[in-house]
């Protein structure tokens, strides 16, 4: 407080607290700016103090402050007029309008009171000359709250028919209440095209597009636009996250988790926002606030959750019910409150019919890092025979058909069946399947369960079905890693099934099963053979890698075996496969069993053949869930071959095979991968799309810190090649917490950081994009190759110059020069010592060290030149050197424009002599750099009218106009001279040509 002394330091510490972030500390400033203005003792100090603490208290989330600064201003309005000046003026009428509205936010004020001011806001606005039209909306404002929704409608046809003036609001945000007034009348179609400007970015303000994002997001989905919805919610929540005075809009974001099944997610936005559940400043942004919490909570409780911790009001804790009953108690009183001042039910009926709502979207995955709240744990089943009501015919009837047609589910309904058969009497074959079923579901554990199916299958008259058991037996042996034991058990059954056949004592699927069990036993140990994995666990895991151990046998003759026992299997089911799906099945697998053997022997094409003859099998055989394995190995074996369009067919033959079988984990997989191919190719779009399915289903499968972050960085990269940054930004964001360096790999990590770099760059968040870019250089520095380090430390001296930061700024860029100096990299040694150059001119010595700095990079720019190793480089290095003298010449000019140093006209000369030492350069290289020759003599030519050289600057000007006297405005698009890309230099040309006849214009006016 101490130095504020006079009028100008006190505007100064003024314009600091508007930077400032919203909140109670600015305002604390405010109050005490306004008794530093008291003591200074100059009137328009005290209003301008005054506004600045209006302007404070209305963006923050103590609105209800405002009343007495502005009645205190008014007071001075009608006191004396004459003390304020035309700015404070203006802006003591317009925040009439945040007062009106702050009004009715406050229901403590009677609406007499407001209806009286509003009538002084109509007499006062009459009085000054300006329009009706922000009366009319103010008295919209009001209709509207109470549910007066007749005076609603003509409020706002008069405020649209009122002339737009001074005192109306910003295009954003009269847009927005527009379209906020369309949407609460069910137009919700409407509403989106009149918010559509400023969604777009056409309209903005302190406060848009943030509120028109967020008022978007459940019309959207009304209306079914659910990428829009998800895109809005990632670009909108990102504004309104640190703006204190938004908690209205922040609600939004909050019911649109709870609308569309991300109710975790809504769980972490309430836990930012401590404070938004007691601040009392606004009520009608708290009744907004307790309401969605109210609708969150009740949904988690609906989802069986009721009883899990949630963030809440500060003191306890609190659990999803406690919470919904507070929060619903606290938005209906609020209501009420409001209700009683208005003389209506209307407030109070729109707040439980926002807490009522129902979900619009089961899930809407959004990208980002978020695990769905799981249910608890089902109650036991009632079994048939908890009941005493066993039904276990209709039981087994159900187990054996599905496992019969190798339908899903087959395992579980056996599961059922072994439950409700507890302490039942059954006969073997039935409990033979009961114990078959379950030992096939424990994998590399179910061996001596197999056996003892055998036993049953036996008692039951059944040998073969009873060599199928113990060929299963002998299957999950080698699964655990003892082949040589596998084969030795697997050989009795098999001498065993084949004499049983040859008599017929036993049918083809017995067989069948037996001969493709030793098949798949051979198979792994040829997997061995060759150093490999084996075919993976019961559940769908490979193992670690087995040590080659073949004995005296070679992997050829390993190889070989396993064939012709694959084959043998081919040939029994041959010819068969429409009798007995399972038969079918058996073939199927058989193709794509001589696949792996044709991979494992280097044969890939062959292999990729036979992938595919075995899904194809699997389809026609009416079971595609089977397919998937094969297809998404096919996709592997085509994208090494460098069949692309046959991987990515693969791929999506996969997902559409497996369709709602698909397990969570295969379906992140193969939406990944395909993510991958796609992008690939140039479709950012399309690839977005699948990273977002990718990173949603590794997330159900619980793979969100593993898969699920590799997938969110993919999205987010695909999102930024779309220039969509902001959505980009919160996914990068979010996955960055989970990408290691021991699962993803550093690169992962320096790439993400770069992307979000790029990102908050494009948003104008320049430090934190430096930040980012110095942790990603930080990793990179540890590279072999040092190509990405330099590139990272000149992109965080870009950022750190345009946040300000021009010490940091110097020394990132002078990092990148050394770096780019040691990888033998000119181009990037220039632009780093211009980029300094530039840096240069802020400090206080700038203009010196600046010329120095310009002047090493021309130096730079001829060394390379002269020495470069062929033409094309030449040439390169011959435009680089062109650039260096027209930006030697534009930092000079600057600097004398500044004031900074010398002799203005002298400093021009030698602007000039540059920019003229420029254009003979690029006019060296031809047609090519023609733009940048003409750019460069325009600039020669306004300092020459600078410096009253008149005639240089009409020869400078007719020079440009002559260069483009091959370009015919007539031709549709225009068509270039010689050298010139239509499309693209089109534009440049008529500017070009624009500009010299201004200059010719200026530089022929007579200058007495």
């Amino acid at each position: 407080m101490s130095g504020i002394t006079d009028f100008d330091a006190l505007r100064r510490a003024m314009a600091e607290n508007s930077e400032q972030p919203e909140g109670p500390a600015r305002n604390a400033r405010a109050e005490e700016l306004l008794t530093a203005a008291e003591k200074l003792n100059i009137p328009l100090a005290v209003i301008e103090a005054l506004g600045h603490q209006l302007k404070v208290y209305n963006y923050s989330s103590e609105k209800g402050k405002m009343f007495v600064p502005f009645a205190r201003l008014l007071r001075m309005w009608d006191e004396r007029p004459e003390d304020f000046d035309e700015y404070e003026t203006h802006s003591l009428h317009w925040v009439f309008k945040w007062v009106s509205s702050g009004m009715l936010d406050q229901p403590h004020i009677p609406l007499a009171s407001i209806e009286k001011w509003l009538g002084e806001m109509e007499h006062r606005y009459r009085l000054a000359g300006h329009s009706e039209r922000a009366v009319r909306s103010a008295e919209h404002s009001v209709a509207a709250h109470v549910g007066d929704l007749a005076r609603a409608e003509r409020a706002y046809a008069a405020w649209l028919a009122a002339d737009r003036d001074t005192m109306a609001d910003c295009h954003a945000c009269e847009l927005h209440g527009q379209g906020w007034w369309q949407a609460e009348r069910g137009r919700d179609a409407e509403a989106l095209e009149l918010w559509r400007p400023v969604l777009e970015g056409e309209y903005t303000c302190a406060h848009e597009p943030h509120t028109a994002l967020a008022s978007s997001l459940v019309p959207l989905l009304r209306l079914g636009r659910l990428d829009e919805a998800r895109a809005n919610h990632l670009r909108g929540f990102r504004l309104v996250r640190a703006m204190e005075s938004m908690r209205g809009a922040y609600a939004e974001h909050v019911e649109f988790c709870a609308l569309t099944g991300n109710e975790a997610r809504g769980l972490e936005l309430l836990a930012e926002r401590p404070a938004y559940f007691t601040d009392d400043g606004q009520p009608q942004s708290k009744l907004e606030f307790m309401s969605v919490v109210a609708l969150l909570m009740d949904r988690l409780t609906g989802l069986g959750l009721g009883d899990r911790q949630v963030p809440g009001p500060a003191g306890r804790a609190w659990t999803a019910r406690e919470l919904a009953a507070h929060a619903r108690a606290e938005a209906l009183a609020l209501a009420a409150r409001f209700d009683e001042r208005n003389g209506t039910t209307y407030v109070s009926e729109r707040a439980r019919a926002r807490m009522e709502q129902r979900p619009l979207v089961e899930r809407l995955p959004l990208g980002v890092r978020s695990v769905r709240p799981a249910p608890p744990p089902a109650p036991p089943v009632v079994t048939a025979a908890a009941t005493g009501q066993p039904d276990l015919p209709a039981l087994l009837a159900e187990a054996r058909r599905l496992s019969d047609n190798l339908r899903p589910g087959a395992v579980e309904a056996w599961a059922a069946v072994a439950e409700a058969a507890e302490g039942v009497e059954l006969d073997p074959r039935d409990r033979a399947e009961i114990a078959d079923h379950e030992a096939m579901g424990l994998g590399p554990e179910g061996a001596a369960l197999f056996e003892r199916a055998a036993q049953l299958y036996a008692a039951a008259g059944d040998p073969g079905e009873a060599l199928a058991a113990r060929a299963r037996a002998a299957y999950v042996r080698a699964l655990a890693g003892d082949v040589d034991a596998a084969l030795a058990a697997v050989s009795g059954p098999y001498d065993e099934i084949l004499a049983l056949y040859a008599t017929g004592d036993t049918g083809t699927r017995q067989t069948a099963s037996v001969l493709m069990a030793r098949a798949r036993i051979l198979l792994r140990r040829a997997h061995e053979a060759v150093g490999g994995a084996g075919e993976g666990d019961a559940e769908g895991h490979g193992p670690e890698p087995i040590p080659a151990h073949t004995g005296s046998r070679g992997p050829d003759a390993v190889l070989g075996e396993a064939e012709a026992a694959v084959r043998e299997v081919v040939a029994l089911v041959g010819g068969r496969t429409g009798e007995d799906v399972r038969l079918a099945a058996r073939g199927a697998e058989a193709q794509a069993m001589l696949a792996e053997l044709a991979g494992l022997g280097g044969d890939l094409k062959t292999a990729a053949g036979l992938f595919a003859r075995g899904a194809a099998a699997f389809v026609a055989a009416g079971l595609p869930w089977f397919a998937v394995e094969y297809e998404a190995r096919l996709a592997s074996l085509a994208h090494h071959l460098g069949d692309v369009a046959e991987a990515e067919r693969a791929l999506r033959a996969a997902l559409e095979h497996g369709g709602a079988h698909l397990e969570a984990p295969g379906r992140a997989q193969l939406h990944l991968q395909l993510a991958e191919l796609v992008g690939g190719r140039g479709d950012a779009v399309e690839a977005a799309q699948h990273a977002l399915e990718a990173a949603h289903w590794a997330d159900e499968a619980g793979e969100g810190a593993t898969l699920g972050a590799w997938a969110r960085q993919q999205l987010g990269g695909f999102l930024l090649r779309q220039g969509r940054w902001a959505e980009a930004a919160e996914v990068l964001e979010s996955a960055l917490p989970d990408l290691t360096a021991e699962t993803h790999g550093d690169g992962a990590i320096v790439q993400t950081q770069w992307w979000l770099g790029d990102c908050l760059s494009e948003l104008g968040e320049h430090r934190a994009a430096a930040e980012r870019r110095l942790q990603a250089a930080g990793i990179a520095r540890h590279w072999p190759e040092q190509h990405d380090h330099a590139t990272l430390a000149h992109l965080a001296g870009e950022s750190l110059g345009q946040a300000g930061l021009t010490d940091e700024a110097d020394r990132a860029y002078a990092r990148a020069g050394d770096l780019w100096r040691e990888l033998g990299n000119v181009h990037g040694l220039i632009r780093s010592l211009r980029a300094r150059a530039w840096l240069a001119l802020r400090t206080e010595d700038g203009p010196a060290a600046a010329r120095l700095l310009m002047a090493d990079a021309v130096r730079e720019c001829e060394a390379a030149r002269d020495e470069a190793a062929d033409e094309e480089s030449r040439q390169r290095f011959v435009a680089e050197l062109g650039h260096t003298h027209r930006q030697f010449g534009d930092l000079l000019a600057r600097s004398a424009e500044g004031g900074a140093e010398g002799s203005l006209p002298a400093v021009f000369d030698e602007a000039l002599s540059r920019l003229l030492r420029a254009a003979e350069v690029f006019a060296s290289l031809g047609h090519g750099a023609l733009h940048s020759r003409t750019g460069a003599e325009l600039t020669a030519g306004w300092l020459e009218i600078e410096l009253g050289r008149l005639t240089d600057a009409r020869a400078r000007a007719r020079a440009v106009l002559a260069a483009y006297d091959g370009y015919d405005e007539t031709d549709s698009g225009g068509t270039a001279p010689e050298g010139m890309n239509d499309d693209d230099d089109g534009e440049a040309v008529l500017a070009r040509r624009a500009e010299a006849e201004h200059m010719l214009r200026v530089a022929t006016e007579d200058p007495d």
